[in-house]
């Protein structure tokens, strides 16, 4: 048998799209109250708007989270502004607006890290480049990260001080089992020049998985978490971090020796990558 993997002394739990249980997604509220509920990070998707700003929202239409059909990359900044994106989630949200990036970056409090999710091509890394650059951000804070390979890596080149990490998920193949492997994330990886990897909390990430990727000393980044059995599995098996829908319940749920027992949350997120 190969060594054992070391249980993480303290869990490290992200914000998928900030508090977005309880606050509409990618909004500054939303990141606002994951820090006041004691996130150790946030997660947010960007795209360039036509002006060539970076603004943050999952779906290349506005349509979902604005309800007015429109693509991101056609509009500017100005025209983004106009749209309602708390409605959806409810009337106390009325009025929240899509955060640019520096907005974002600007609610980091010292300590903590952001994980930008870059939902467009490379056009994007200059203005991500100058963002950082203003941020005032300590290394080690901003970690960027793509399911574009191509993305990924030419983020590190521009940018080799940043930590960057590949996005993938597994699908079942026909023969080969469950792709990608270890292996095939490996060769991605090293290919870009990735720091790690962020994945799909699922089975094949077990302990053979976590050894090959450490023996390349790789991170590991599993999302959606939102279970305190599951999650205390992938801490075990020593996962660098977990992004959750609840990350601030489940971060207090993990601390305590004696939390109370898990629970389905009370609604479905309806969240996808």
């Amino acid at each position: 048998m190969g060594a054992a993997i070391p249980t993480r002394a303290m869990p490290t739990v992200i914000a998928h799209r900030g508090a977005a249980d309880d606050a509409p997604e990618n909004t500054l509220a939303a990141f606002k109250l994951a820090w006041q509920q004691g996130a150790d990070g946030i997660e947010g998707d960007f795209r360039l708007t036509r002006d060539g700003e970076i603004v943050c929202i999952h779906d290349a239409d506005t349509r979902r989270t604005a309800g007015q059909a429109g693509q991101v990359a056609e509009a500017t900044l100005a025209e983004l502004r106009q749209l309602d994106v708390g409605s959806w989630k409810g009337e106390p949200w009325r009025g929240a607006r899509i955060p640019t990036l520096g907005e974002v970056l600007a609610t980091v409090p010292e300590g903590k890290r952001v994980f930008i999710e870059i939902k467009c091509g490379p056009r994007i890394l200059p203005a991500l480049k100058e963002a950082l650059a203003g941020a005032g951000l300590q290394p080690g804070q901003a970690i960027v990260m793509s399911f574009d390979a191509r993305v990924t890596g030419e983020a590190k080149r521009l940018l080799p001080r940043l930590k960057a990490l590949w996005l993938t998920d597994f699908k079942a193949g026909p023969e080969a089992g469950v792709r990608p492997s270890a292996k095939e994330i490996l060769q991605t990886l090293e290919k870009i020049g990735a720091d790690g990897v962020g994945c799909r909390a699922h089975p094949v990430v077990d302990q053979a998985f976590m050894q090959a990727l450490r023996a390349a000393q790789k991170e590991i980044h599993l999302w959606t978490v939102d279970d305190v059995a599951l999650a205390k599995r992938y801490l075990q098996l020593g996962v660098d971090s977990l992004t959750s829908n609840r990350a601030g319940w489940l971060k207090r749920q993990l601390c305590s020796e004696a939390g109370p027992p898990n629970r389905t949350p009370n609604r479905a997120s309806g969240h996808s990558r």
